[in-house]
């Protein structure tokens, strides 16, 4: 005998695992209808705030955030804002932080800018290769106007790459352990990544500036997309589960009929 013949068909699911499976099923198609529709609001913010930014980022520049303004200071509201300052460069303090680039491997130069007010405020000068000479004919310079993009400290290193103060090793632009090293008192909580043009020359002398990379992930589309066919594909199964459960129940219910 085959037997494939001895294979019993299974009878109607109870009532009661038919309410667990279209309960399962509701929350599971509630909960990603629900992550969908959240990735498309999402997306609606990220282009917002694209948007905004490219708006700071090629809008003339205008004045840094004062010091009485540090504390309202934020990345929704002035990160890569273009802005303007005037001061002299600190450069027997200038700290070095690595960098990996379009032109390679090497740091970054970071040099205080004292104000007329006391205040300082980190400029990132640009881009230097590892064999850079820096100038040391005087520690500090005649008062120069910077124009660049305000950025926001980045505190604790990179990941897995924590800063070294001790060993002056920076792998990120982690301000206030920056200005504690270099003995800096009244300083922003914000640096500036220098425009080209106010870094200077391409040259070998100088800093390279204006190579900031602004980049923000928008994948929401393809999330909320992901969270829709999931969604659809419960619904899918759903419809299979009650379509079969239906056969079942006619077959079941004419082979009591036949019994009798």
């Amino acid at each position: 005998m085959n037997a494939t013949s001895n294979v019993v068909e299974r009878g109607p699911r109870s009532g009661a695992a038919l309410f667990f499976l279209s309960l399962l099923g509701i929350i599971l198609f509630v909960g990603l209808l629900g992550l969908g529709t959240w990735q498309v609001y999402r997306r609606a913010w990220k282009l917002d705030l694209i948007a905004r930014v490219d708006q700071r980022v090629h809008a003339p520049p205008v004045a840094a955030p004062a010091p009485a303004q540090w504390p309202t200071v934020t990345a929704a509201g002035d990160e890569y804002r273009h802005v303007q300052l005037t001061g002299s460069l600190l450069n027997d303090r200038s700290t070095r932080v690595q960098a990996s680039t379009d032109l390679g491997v090497g740091f970054w130069l970071l040099t205080p800018l004292q104000m007329s007010d006391g205040s300082v405020v980190l400029i990132n000068r640009g881009f230097i290769p590892p064999d850079w000479k820096p100038d040391t004919s005087s520690a500090q310079t005649n008062p120069v106007t910077i124009t660049g993009l305000l950025r926001l400290s980045e505190p604790h290193g990179r990941f897995l790459r924590a800063n070294e103060p001790a060993a002056n090793r920076w792998f990120s632009r982690d301000v206030q352990a920056i200005a504690a090293a270099r003995g800096l008192s009244h300083v922003a909580p914000y640096f500036v990544d220098a425009d080209a043009s106010a870094a200077g020359s391409h040259g070998n002398d100088e800093p390279v500036g204006g190579l900031t990379v602004i980049s923000f992930p928008n994948n929401h589309l393809v999330y909320a997309i992901t969270w829709y066919l999931l969604a659809l594909m419960v619904v899918l199964a759903a419809r299979h589960v009650w379509r079969e459960e239906r056969r079942l129940r006619e077959q079941h219910r004419a082979a009591r009929i036949d019994a009798r």
